[in-house]
């Protein structure tokens, strides 16, 4: 039997933690009964697990799992949920000293199996993922500052285009839906760099948005790129065709992930002070939500107002409402959960 704790408080009217434990539950288990409709499937990096983890969000299930080489840490989907693309990063942390990895994982969605591994060596330390509209894949390798490009990544054995981003420890970007430009944070030399992935020819245009810059998100539109500043607290809301600020705000915390809601909201997992938070686009705060955990990575689903995120140290997912912005539940993953992928029951 599935049990659900909810806990109702938010920010505003109290602090809102608690969460749900949904223990395994397997199919109808009386003959003749009917089943459930399929549930979504949560794919999950659990760095510290060495592997991707599927987990069925209604009951929390494990439904399997890919173990790969240690410590992974980015994936992207593509749109037809065919294969997954899991960076090598190779280390636990940004801040551990080592080579780290040099590949890209795929996954075979299917059938939950890595079916091959495409060798990125020289580029090492492979972390920040993108993927564009026309299924074209893009790979940052930190150690090297260079992002790579596979035209056509189900089939690819190599890169096919590689572009130097002129930051130092280029650790995540953001990508426009057409994939003409990449956004790149160097987290040593605290700058944002627009980078033309198919013209290695065009120059970057770099800022510096503040100090230890690390996740960003693009507006609905794609004119405003929003980055969050860890070490200067900050959010900061830049144009995103010159890199001129146009707002910035302190945040008082540790911004480590920045998503675009919708045209009107932003959400900010921050590390500091274990909270999400949503943000209006004009950087005016709108309501937190205390978590009981550290939110390393959140998944959005794609209708519906709901987010997954995965909880550092709780080794566990969170599901948040984010109308009312409250926790409704969640389950235990492996150690470490990070990224994830939602994968709909329905496709949308």
């Amino acid at each position: 039997m599935v049990t659900r704790r909810t806990v109702m408080k938010a920010a505003g009217a109290g602090t809102l933690t608690g969460g749900l434990t949904a223990p395994a539950a397997g199919p109808a288990g009386a003959a003749g009964a009917p089943r459930e409709a399929p549930a979504d499937v949560l794919a999950v990096v659990e760095k510290s697990g060495h592997a991707v983890s599927f987990y069925d969000t209604a009951s929390g299930q494990r439904l399997g799992a890919v173990p790969l080489p240690d410590h992974p840490h980015e994936m992207v989907v593509d749109s037809r949920r065919r294969f997954a693309y899991v960076g090598h990063y190779g280390v636990r942390m940004s801040s551990t000293v080592g080579e780290g990895g040099a590949a890209v994982f795929v996954i075979d969605l299917a059938e939950r199996s890595l079916a091959r591994t495409i060798d990125t060596r020289p580029f090492n330390r492979v972390h920040g993922m993108g993927i564009d509209r026309h299924d074209r894949l893009y790979a940052l390798s930190e150690e090297k500052a260079v992002l790579l490009g596979f035209d056509d990544p189900a089939t690819d054995r190599a890169p096919t285009r590689a572009v130097p981003t002129h930051g130092v420890k280029t650790h995540l970007f953001t990508l426009s839906r057409d994939g003409e430009r990449a956004y790149v944070t160097g987290l040593l030399s605290h700058t944002v760099s627009l980078v033309r992935p198919h013209d290695a020819s065009a120059p970057p245009l770099l800022a510096t948005p503040g100090q230890l810059p690390e996740s960003s998100c693009l507006s609905r539109d794609e004119k405003t790129l929003f980055v969050g500043a860890r070490k200067s607290s900050s959010l900061v809301a830049l144009d995103a065709r010159t890199l001129k600020v146009r707002r910035r705000r302190e945040v008082g915390g540790d911004p480590l992930r920045v998503y675009t809601l919708d045209d009107e909201r932003l959400l900010v997992a921050d590390i500091a002070t274990d909270t999400l938070t949503v943000w209006s686009t004009g950087l005016r705060r709108i309501r937190s939500l205390e978590l009981e955990g550290t939110p390393a990575a959140v998944s959005l689903h794609p209708t519906r107002p709901l987010a997954y995120v995965s909880l550092l140290g709780a080794n566990r997912i969170a599901l948040v409402d984010l109308d009312r912005l409250a926790v409704l539940g969640g389950f235990d993953t492996g150690p470490e959960p990070d990224s994830s992928v939602l994968l709909p029951a329905t496709p949308s």
